[in-house]
């Protein structure tokens, strides 16, 4: 098998997996988990990184915000930049969502946790 189909087999079955964990709304997750990995990360490097479109995202930002889940706040250097951060609220609904996927987890290996790690840093590289 390819690099290029693996990938596409890896998306394809954690997207299953973590869709199940984060109760059919993974792409609330997956914003969530940015924001706080990248404190104070601007919206339209979340929009890149998610490859979201920028109107899908203002209505889940704005969803997000109203169930005090994340803070939005102007960029102190640009004024025109949105940085957004989670709250306790927001920090305390990602770890129980991570908690959960760690239990499943909690089987790895060392092999299979430097796989991951080492995926990771090149996507990472690569968007």
């Amino acid at each position: 098998m390819k690099n290029v189909e693996k990938l596409l087999e890896i998306e394809a079955l954690t997207e299953n997996l973590t869709k199940h964990y984060a109760k059919n709304n993974l792409l609330k997750m997956k914003v969530l988990y940015f924001i706080y990995q990248y404190e104070n990360l601007s919206v339209s490097m979340i929009i890149d990184k998610l490859g979201l479109k920028k109107s899908n995202f203002a209505l889940m930002a704005k969803d997000l915000e109203n169930e005090g889940l994340v803070v939005s706040k102007q960029g102190g250097i640009d004024k025109r930049c949105r940085l957004m951060s989670l709250t306790e609220k927001g920090k305390k609904e990602l770890a129980s969502y991570i908690a959960e996927l760690q239990a499943f987890f909690n089987e790895t290996s060392p092999e299979v946790e430097q796989a991951v790690a080492t995926l990771c840093s090149f996507l990472n590289k690569k968007i």
